[in-house]
């Protein structure tokens, strides 16, 4: 998440600053989460999970506290990337944008197509709307030379915008009932942020100090408390002091990187992803909620990106990126169907009142991940293939 250059480092740093970094260990932390969770350490992994730390369980201080950490350093990408990276300009924003909307609309149709019937599910239609940009960028990457430079763009961007669509449906959709007065607390202390960034405060010890007044107030009143990560981000400066010297958004992305990359998303994993793979729990992957979010991402991801991108550009909105192709945004479209970090974490709040849910959640987007990740492989592959024929 850092705009920093990986030139000149020692390669430690460079390796923990690579973007496949994060994508790499949240694998092998979801992984590790799995066979805890076949094993016979699943009841004490349980235990562990729910054991109460200053009033609240470990779980809930991994999902509420770390990981308005990630939403942080989400909201500072977003910020960055709006003001002075590849989606400052409105026209770079249409193509991205447009079928960003189309990848979370579609989705939600394909669950809400499985699930319509069943009040007490349906609000479950977020989950496959999300792509998680850690693993997609990951196998991208790994995928090299195989996709034009303009596509990994093109799905950096996309992914982005994803994120934020992410953050307004947990905004307005995965809200309790309101705690008016910490909602004012929260509201004011957002306000104290303003005027720091208007009163061109460039330290970010207040910044900070303030953050965690926001998050306190955040969690208290009823709205999602990461949704202070993303609050805080908007109001952290841009504009270094003097030329030449690093602005307290890229200082503040750059020192959170491995934070995000080695703790925050790994601890994620391994309190979320694991599934019991017993025959009983596979026999539902066919039930509305694991198939809604399966096909939400493996058909309704594709089909959503790769509809209204081609109609975005037949319109001429927006170009064609360079050296691509239907068939290589089609593939691309594919590998945005891996939606795990975010679709896990939309699940969780969906049913949080309904944890009877929460493994076919799982396995539904471990199901609809995996297959996504191997269809775009394949894809890009073949594509590959035939082109050198």
């Amino acid at each position: 998440m850092s705009s920093t250059s990986l030139h000149h480092q020692p390669r430690w740093k460079a390796l923990i600053y690579h973007p496949t970094t994060g994508g790499i260990v949240l694998i092998l932390a979801s992984l590790i989460a799995i066979l805890l969770a076949n094993s016979p350490w699943q009841s004490d992994v349980q235990s562990l999970l729910h054991h109460a730390v200053i009033g609240r369980s470990v779980a809930h201080w991994i999902n509420d506290g770390l990981m308005s950490v990630f939403f942080l350093g989400v909201g500072l990408e977003i910020k960055a990337e709006l003001c002075e990276g590849q989606l400052a300009r409105w026209g770079a924003r249409a193509l991205p944008g447009l079928a960003a909307l189309g990848g979370m609309v579609v989705p939600a149709l394909v669950f809400a197509l499985f699930n319509a019937h069943q009040p007490q599910t349906l609000k479950g239609w977020a989950i496959p709307s999300a792509t998680d940009i850690a693993f997609a960028l990951t196998v991208i990457t790994l995928l090299g030379k195989r996709v034009p430079a303009s596509l990994r763009t093109f799905l950096a961007a996309l992914a982005i915008i994803d994120d934020l669509g992410a953050i307004v449906i947990i905004a307005c959709f995965y809200t309790q009932s309101l705690a008016w007065g910490m909602l004012a607390g929260a509201g004011g202390a957002f306000a104290v942020l303003i005027v720091f960034n208007r009163l061109g405060i460039r330290a970010l010890l207040p910044y900070l100090l303030v953050g965690g007044v926001l998050w306190y107030c955040m969690a208290g009143s009823g709205l999602h408390a990461t949704l202070a990560g993303v609050l805080l981000a908007l109001c952290i400066p841009r504009t270094a002091v003097a030329e030449g010297r690093a602005s307290p958004l890229h200082r503040l992305s750059h020192a959170l990187t491995p934070w995000i990359a080695l703790l925050v998303l790994p601890l994620f994993g391994l309190a979320n992803a694991g599934v019991t793979l017993s025959p009983a729990v596979l026999h539902h992957l066919l039930s509305p909620v694991p198939l809604g979010v399966m096909l939400g991402l493996l058909i309704g991801k594709p089909l959503g990106i790769f509809g209204m991108t081609w109609l975005t550009i037949r319109l001429r909105i927006a170009p064609m990126p360079a050296e691509a192709r239907c068939s290589t945004l089609l593939a691309t479209a594919m590998l945005c169907g891996i939606g795990f970090t975010m679709s896990l974490f939309i699940g969780g709040l969906a049913y949080a009142s309904s944890p009877e849910y929460l493994d076919e959640v799982k396995i539904g987007v471990l199901a609809g991940s995996l297959l996504s990740t191997l269809l775009g492989v394949v894809a890009f592959r073949a594509i590959t293939t035939t082109r050198r024929s």
